[in-house]
């Protein structure tokens, strides 16, 4: 099978790559592809691929602006690390797509899946286009608000003026631009589906960080980011290196 990959981290495309080559070492990676630009000039021609592993955020935009340019016809699986609002889409779809980082069992299973199913279909702009679609529709329904329980009231609060939510033994905990503190009923991972992607970011496993409330962001070591911001957090935010690429590429969008 000949594989294209987009991907414009370095460090995610051998990783894929290797997992791909050790899955199925009869796998060839043609190329690897880092931007919007490079992969609508490579197929605008004539081309091999027979599978393209495509991330959705490259360096100078989305990957689906490709589709705006040329029909890609070969089958497609999307990888993302974030785009929760977008997994329902592909769904709809019936694009294939797996969540970073990836898992190799995952990805044999969809090496398996088009082997099987998909090798012959394929991915037209129109799908693209429909899927796009339903990105836009998507984020119109946002959460605006929480009612939450705080002392023997329910209070309304607005998510723009929620700075951050991080987890506490256990515990959600939403901080606000005014310095209050509320306990939330729902888990963190409900409410990164709750929140618009652009507007909020799930730093990693214990804190999502609202992109106006970041006031510095500090180099640490093994090319990992501590991230400051206002109010204060009770615990440090440290950026992982592995997510340390998509998260300046959320911060300059």
């Amino acid at each position: 099978m000949k594989v294209v990959i987009v991907e414009d981290e370095v460090a995610a495309s051998e990783n894929l790559a290797f997992m791909l080559k050790n899955i199925d070492d009869s796998i060839e990676i043609l190329t690897v592809l880092d931007s919007v630009k490079a992969s609508i000039a490579y197929f605008s021609k004539n081309h091999e691929a027979e599978l393209i592993f495509m991330d959705i955020h490259l360096a100078d935009g989305l990957s689906f602006e490709i589709f705006d340019s040329v029909k890609i016809e070969s089958p497609v699986i999307f990888t993302t690390a974030y785009d929760q609002y977008a997994l329902q889409a592909f769904k709809v779809n019936s694009i294939d797509y797996l969540l970073k980082p990836i898992d190799e069992d995952e990805l044999a299973e969809s090496l398996d899946q088009y082997k099987g199913q998909f090798k012959d279909k394929g991915l037209y702009t129109d799908q693209v286009k429909g899927l796009l679609n339903l990105i836009s529709t998507k984020k119109n329904t946002y959460k605006s608000m929480y009612l939450v329980h705080h002392r023997d009231q329910l209070v309304p609060v607005k998510t723009e003026n929620i700075a951050y939510l991080y987890i506490e033994t256990g515990t959600v905990k939403a901080v606000t631009d005014d310095k209050q503190t509320y306990i939330m009923e729902q888990n963190l991972e409900d409410m990164e589906n709750d929140l618009d992607p652009s507007i909020f970011f799930r730093i990693n496993r214990q804190f999502i960080v609202k992109k106006d409330a970041i006031e510095g962001i500090k180099q640490y070591f093994n090319g990992k980011l501590i991230v400051g911001v206002t109010p204060p957090s009770p615990e440090r935010i440290v950026v992982s290196r592995a997510k340390a690429p998509e998260f300046k590429n959320w911060m300059s969008q």
